[in-house]
């Protein structure tokens, strides 16, 4: 049978998870948004010989 102690420890854990899960998302969600203005920063290859607009990468 599950006591007090032990829900208040599952808590913990999850609590845990959650942060670390959260941190990820951070993470991720910066990286993503380093990519999306890659062509600002320079980072991003340019396409040479194509028009300026109409094309999708």
């Amino acid at each position: 049978m599950h006591t007090k102690e032990d829900e208040v420890m599952t808590v913990d854990d999850l609590r845990d998870e959650l942060d670390d899960l959260k941190s990820l998302v951070n993470t991720l969600l910066t990286i993503i948004m380093e990519e999306a203005d890659g062509i600002q920063n320079s980072a991003a290859p340019s396409l040479v010989d194509t028009p300026r607009r109409g094309y999708c990468m």
